[in-house]
């Protein structure tokens, strides 16, 4: 038994192996040596080894004599390898290339385990980190994160009110998509869409407690409620991902129009049975502000922006001007002294009738200074946009509180600067 252990890691001379000695012995001894079309090899009959042929080429003759053609330094490497004792080490094949296969695979198979295992800095940087949103609180809230860009951010290093309010109406759109109910509209349901209905806002009310800063991560949760018979309700709540503090509160009010007569309609049945299952009953969640906005005119108001004039990306897939456009035509008029030395503090928000791409709009913006509710220097503006011809779009207000002063300087752009 040790003896077959051993010849399995150390191989003794064969009856094969004898003979090819010996044929590797004779070739060059003899008058010929081995020719260049390589060795022939075929069994023997009797003892089964291999009998080794070589098809030899006749030495050159020069004046009748024989020239052996290799040199002194040729013969001597030959009997010099001739003279290397058999062993097991120079008898193992040439691994190096297996060897280099193996480890080229192994250096892959560690880059793919770390790409997978790969960890940020940051916590934050996977947070909805392809911004898919999700549903949660048993089906009846949509929750959306958003990272604020570098060019989303104002003069004062926030994010815009405009910002803030394409985020609402994302998640908004993201959450009819994720239920399972958009249909070929913008926010449009199958049924809405097979009736030509469309939605339209009435409504906004929305209070800004805390504005974000490049780089922070807002986490924005929206649902749906009934308003009235042929009305919707939809509310939003937004606060920062790490810290959770509030950010922002809207309420808003919806309700259905034909897209191609532009007139409001009411709710039929088919789109009420689509929708009512998502509805939560629940209080806004800003109280609504029952006070009437007043109509302004050329007297009553403070100042006044001329000419505004959409453009063709201001124009939703409904071809009419996107809400969000309205509130910064609203604050086109808005005084200077207010947008650099305060910041919007709430708005609500009255959509009397929409805007086309070939309208010429006028902003109408009145002042008062410290109204009642707002603390300190706060003040309150009224607001009104309006077509050339004096038809009214939106009618508005808006609350301004004093800005905090930074601390870094006004110079300083830092990355989680916040006022």
């Amino acid at each position: 038994m040790v003896a077959s252990v051993a010849a399995a890691f150390f191989p003794v001379p064969s009856s094969s192996s004898t003979v090819l000695a010996q044929a590797s012995k004779s070739i060059g001894d003899g008058p010929r040596s081995l020719g260049i079309q390589g060795i022939v090899a075929k069994p023997n009959s009797s003892s089964g080894a291999m009998e080794i042929k070589a098809q030899a080429q006749t030495l050159p003759k020069i004046n009748g004599t024989k020239v052996d053609l290799k040199t002194k330094e040729h013969k001597a490497d030959e009997e010099e390898v001739a003279s290397v004792p058999r062993t097991f080490y120079n008898q193992l094949p040439d691994w190096s290339f297996l060897f280099a296969a193996i480890t080229t695979i192994f250096l892959a198979a560690e880059k793919q385990l770390t790409l997978l295992d790969w960890k940020p800095k940051r916590p934050d940087m996977l947070a909805d980190a392809f911004g898919l949103g999700k549903i949660v609180q048993d089906g009846m809230v949509f929750r959306q994160n958003f990272s604020i860009r570098s060019y989303e951010i104002g003069a004062d290093r926030t994010a815009s009110i405009e910002t803030l309010m394409n985020h609402l109406q994302e998640t908004a759109l993201n959450h009819v998509r994720s239920v399972g109910l958009l249909g070929d509209g913008f926010g449009s349901t199958p049924e809405m869409s097979k009736n030509n209905l469309i939605w339209v806002v009435t409504k906004m009310q929305i209070v800004v407690e805390h504005y974000p800063s490049w780089g922070d991560i807002v986490e924005v949760d929206t649902w749906v409620g009934a308003s009235g018979r042929n009305g919707m309700r939809r509310d939003w709540y937004v606060r920062d991902y790490r810290t959770g503090q509030t950010i922002l509160r809207a309420s808003s009010v919806w309700v259905m129009m034909n897209k191609h007569s532009r007139r409001l309609s009411k709710m039929p049945e088919e789109v009420r049975a689509e929708i009512e299952p998502y509805f939560m009953v629940k209080a806004p969640i800003v109280e609504e502000d029952k006070r009437k906005l007043p109509k302004l005119e050329d007297g009553t108001a403070n100042h006044v922006r001329r000419g505004l004039t959409p453009r063709w990306a201001d124009l939703d897939v409904n071809q009419h001007v996107n809400n969000v456009k309205y509130i910064g035509w609203i604050l086109e008029s808005a005084p200077i002294s207010i947008l650099e030395n305060h910041q919007l503090a709430s708005m609500t928000l009255e959509y009397r009738r929409e805007c086309g791409r070939d309208s010429v709009l006028q902003s109408l913006t009145a002042v008062s200074t410290s109204p009642d509710g707002i603390q300190g220097d706060g003040i309150e503006c009224q607001h009104l946009l309006r077509l050339e011809c004096g038809a009214e779009i939106v009618r508005g207000r808006t609350e301004w509180k004093p800005k905090h002063k930074h601390a870094n300087g006004p110079g300083n752009m830092g990355a989680n600067s916040s006022l």
